[in-house]
């Protein structure tokens, strides 16, 4: 079965009223390729995610950024799953290193919330990655494996779970992992998906490339066989995001 190319942009913590209309404008001006083609989906701040969803257009969707990792409550700052859901928005990103290494979020309490999320009715971006010391040490393939079973210990369906990887050491530094080391890790995940989980899961599965990904790289790590796509950080606030969504048809015309 053939996988539908995934194109996220995660804006972070970024943004005004104003330069988050004008993004978006950006977006709806663009000629794409059709939603048979790419899944878009932009991942604004809490903040936005109602305004973003009510001027976007309609075959582009919204992500929050995180949700907790159970039923709302006495939980101060946190946003639910159950509130996501209630606001439309269809998707969350989940697992993200940056939330990993500054909030100390472990594998096991990203499965948890990755668990919980699907159980409300979100479709997730899943992140995994290893930082430049893990790479280092050779320790790569071991790192996301493990984190990739605290998201299989609580998951057992993977119909609407987008793996991310994101190589720490490539997020936001400029330094982008080569395709064929992209392609690499994607592969082994893939090969992991296939002995842990299903050979359903691992063929339909989409695995999608973060980590400085920009106009000018998009189209050589689409056109790797692994890569299903890309969730783009500050690329994604740039017009640029339009030339990665167009990427997609490295993809078709093979």
């Amino acid at each position: 079965m053939a996988r539908k190319f995934f194109v996220g942009g995660n804006w972070k913590c970024n943004g005004t009223p104003e330069e988050v209309k004008k993004i978006v404008t950006t977006l709806n001006e663009a000629e794409v390729p059709s939603e048979d083609v790419v899944e878009v989906v932009v991942s604004p701040p809490f903040v936005f995610l109602t305004f973003v969803k009510s001027l976007l257009r309609s075959d582009f969707h919204v992500a929050a950024q995180n949700c907790w990792v159970r039923k709302g409550g006495a939980f101060t700052g946190e946003v639910s799953a159950e509130m996501l859901i209630n606001l439309g928005i269809p998707w969350v990103i989940l697992g993200h290193s940056e939330r990993r290494a500054l909030l100390n979020e472990s594998n096991e309490f990203v499965g948890d919330k990755v668990g919980y999320a699907l159980s409300q009715g979100l479709k997730v971006i899943a992140c995994v990655g290893e930082t430049l010391e893990q790479r280092e040490s050779g320790s790569t393939l071991a790192v996301v494996a493990a984190q990739t079973q605290a998201i299989a210990d609580k998951v057992s369906n993977w119909d609407n779970i987008v793996l991310a990887y994101e190589p720490v050491w490539a997020i936001g530094t400029g330094k982008v992992a080569t395709p064929a080391q992209a392609q690499e890790v994607h592969c082994e995940l893939r090969k992991w998906l296939h002995e842990n989980v299903s050979a359903e899961v691992a063929a339909s599965t989409r695995i999608i490339y973060g980590g400085s990904v920009n106009g000018a790289n998009c189209k050589e790590l689409a056109a790797k066989p692994d890569v299903d796509g890309f969730l783009v950080g500050g690329a994604s606030l740039k017009p640029e995001f339009v030339d990665i969504i167009k990427s997609a048809t490295v993809k078709k015309n093979e």
